[in-house]
């Protein structure tokens, strides 16, 4: 089912092509507005971050467990490269998980400004 055929079922609403158009236009601009995805809950965020958390987790304890085995530079760097990267990323998902508890103690916490 396509978008204008979602217009025409919809709570039996019936809108004119250019209505139609023009609605559509808008729901574009909001897609593309990053900021307003963040404050809607993008779902597809939600998902990725503690994936990325997990796996730059899982590829600097293998750097700096195989660097310390084998006294190799190029390890070691790579861990000292992914190690800030994984410990910025954990806090971000910390972030998240203080800001949905506080946001559930407070009744939805709307006017909250988020820091991280």
């Amino acid at each position: 089912m396509d978008d204008w055929e979602t217009w025409e079922k919809h709570d039996e609403v019936r809108l004119s092509l250019r209505e139609r158009v023009v609605l559509l236009q808008i729901e574009a601009r909001l897609r593309q507005d990053h900021r307003f995805a963040r404050r809607m809950g993008d779902a597809h965020r939600e998902v990725w971050l503690p994936v990325a958390v997990l796996l730059l987790g899982v590829a600097s304890a293998f750097a700096a467990v195989m660097g310390v085995r084998t006294s190799d530079p190029a390890l070691l760097w790579c861990f000292a490269l992914l190690w800030p990267l994984t410990l910025f990323q954990t806090f971000r998902l910390l972030c998240r998980a203080v800001r949905r508890r506080a946001g559930a103690r407070s009744g939805g916490g709307k006017n909250a400004r988020p820091w991280c």
